[in-house]
Order: structure tokens, then sequence, then C-alpha cells
């Protein structure tokens, strides 16, 4: 489990479907067959060398995310996993991407702040609210406005200067995880019926 809380941007050295990413803050702890969130996507480091890990990317993972559409030198948004004793900063977030949404516009606010803009997969919808979660790229955010298709968020001059979402352009793939707690509601509903 992830918080979405971006410890660190990592350099792709190596694209799928064996992801070899630099990087020197996570690297602290990393064991092999640690889990890593790479974009919001949770995966097992295989090999983990001084400056750098490897994950192997499943079929699965290469069509439901944004990881396939690496190449060498891009920045990745990098996360440990929780321990009992962390706290929970952001929300509760599995690395378990849903779907890929499209960028439409990160505009300037004034002061650092950025507002983006982000279209979301129909099948998604149900599972966002206005003030709800939604973790992107694995970034922790709140929707602070939703427009039919079209989620909104506000990026803070932290989060703008610490994950990839700053180096993103207008049309590129995010990785989406919607709120798993309304993903289980729904089911419980469904069978209550």
């Amino acid at each position: 489990m992830f918080t979405g809380i971006i410890e660190e941007l990592g350099t792709v050295v190596d694209p799928a479907p064996r992801l070899r990413v630099a990087c020197k803050l996570v690297m602290d702890d990393l064991t092999p067959g640690a889990s890593i969130a790479v974009n919001g996507v949770c995966l097992t480091a295989v090999d983990v060398s001084g400056d750098s890990f490897v994950a192997d990317l499943a079929p699965e993972t290469l069509q439901r995310s944004n990881l396939g559409d690496l190449v060498p030198g891009s920045r990745v948004n990098l996360e440990r996993p929780v321990t009992p004793a962390t706290r929970l900063s952001g929300h509760i977030v599995q690395g378990h991407v849903d779907a890929t949404g499209e960028l439409i516009s990160l505009d300037a606010l004034g002061d650092g702040n950025y507002w983006l803009k982000i279209r979301i997969p129909r099948e998604l919808d149900r599972y966002l609210v206005h003030k709800g979660s939604i973790a992107i790229d694995g970034v922790s955010l709140t929707i602070a406005s939703l427009d039919g298709e079209v989620a909104g968020v506000t990026i803070i001059p932290h989060t703008y200067l610490n994950t990839r979402l700053a180096s993103l352009s207008p049309g590129a793939r995010v990785n989406l995880e919607v709120d798993v707690i309304a993903k289980h509601l729904e089911k419980l509903l469904e069978s209550a019926k």
C-alpha cells in the first residue's frame, strides 16, 4: 500500500519490458522482491544495485498503464510502500492502475500553483466525487471539479516541483487509480440487490 506522496523523481535507463530506473533516495532500503510504485504502478524490484533498480513489466501492466510509453531519460514518480509507523499523508493508494487518462491542460494559476485538467474514461466516472481522492501517476490529489469526463485538480508548488506532472504536455497519458473504498462499496451494494 502507498500514500500517493511522491518521494523522488527517477530517470528511466532502460524501458519496458525490463524497466531500469536510476534513483537515489528510494534505494536506501530497497531490496530484491520489495514493492515500489513507479508512476503509481506497484512493481516488484527484481534487481537492485547502488543507484538503480529493475522491475519486470507484465503485459497487463503495459496494457493498463503508461509505463510502456517510457523511453530512456523519461522522468518517473517513485514511492516506497508505507510501513506501520508511516503517516498516511495522502490517501490509500494500492498501485493498481484502473485506466489511463489524457492530460488536457496544465495552466498556471499564479504563486507557483497550477490547474490540471484530465480526461477520465467514462467507466471510472462513478467512482469520482467532488473533493474525493484520485491518484494521477501515483500522486494523491483532491478532485476540485468534475465536468462530464473532465476532472480538475489544483497542483500546489511542492507537487509541481517534485513530481513528473510539470514535464507533461497536453495529450500525455497518465495513470489513474480511483478510490478502492468506492469500488468495494459498489460491489457490496450490487451483491445486496
